[in-house]
């Protein structure tokens, strides 16, 4: 079971440093992300995020990612 779920407010680090956004979708099975294969299972799923600053669209693991209080 996923522990974000679409909508839910996430941080996760990049180069630029902590991104605040948001949970756009939960994969659960292989998908197609810029070109390139995301492995993804019911067991190790990967989320589709939007930036909240900039727009700019990622895809992370869990382990990636933590949870943030609503403002």
């Amino acid at each position: 079971m996923s522990a974000f779920k679409a909508g839910e407010h996430v941080r996760w680090n990049s180069e630029a440093g902590p991104i605040d956004g948001r949970v756009l979708k939960v994969h659960t099975e292989d998908v197609e992300f810029r070109g390139r294969t995301r492995r993804c299972s019911p067991e190790d799923p990967q989320y589709e995020l939007e930036s909240l600053k900039t727009g700019h669209i990622a895809m992370h693991k869990e382990s990636a990612l933590a949870k943030v209080p609503r403002r």
